[in-house]
């Protein structure tokens, strides 16, 4: 039994979860989390909280489950660079600079998703053997 099958599921956990418990936290703290765009001298800060919440929320459940994985990895490695440029851009600040590189480094798991996609254990996966089967079926 090959235990590295797993791992493009465990993987796409462990970058789509933390994703979720944000975006939950931002749901449940409108205000603060306005607030703390407004203070980064961004505009419409509740638009900014509303887009921060589907792609956190939204992207990192589709990420877990893999649906659309290449689509939902590229879409959050976007928001998460928008989101250390605005947020993490302070160097002088060691704390900043930390969350700058988690950032990067989060970016860089996502695009190795968008590249090789979810893998076996996902709803891809699955969308492409109904395809497969239906395409068989009518041929």
């Amino acid at each position: 039994m090959e235990i590295t099958r797993f791992l493009p599921l465990l993987g796409r956990i462990l970058i789509g979860l933390p994703f979720l418990v944000s975006g939950l936290g931002k749901l449940a703290a409108f205000g603060p989390t306005t607030a703390y765009i407004s203070s980064a001298g961004l505009p419409l800060a509740p638009l900014g909280w509303a887009i921060a919440v589907a792609f956190e929320v939204g992207g990192g459940v589709l990420l877990i489950l893999g649906f659309r994985a290449r689509e939902v990895a590229s879409g959050l490695a976007v928001f998460t660079l928008a989101a250390a440029i605005f947020f993490h851009h302070d160097f002088a600040d060691r704390n900043q600079m930390i969350h700058f590189l988690k950032n990067i480094m989060i970016i860089g798991g996502l695009l190795q998703i968008a590249h090789f996609g979810a893998e076996r254990y996902s709803l891809d996966a699955r969308r492409t053997r109904d395809t497969k089967n239906i395409a068989g079926a009518t041929a």
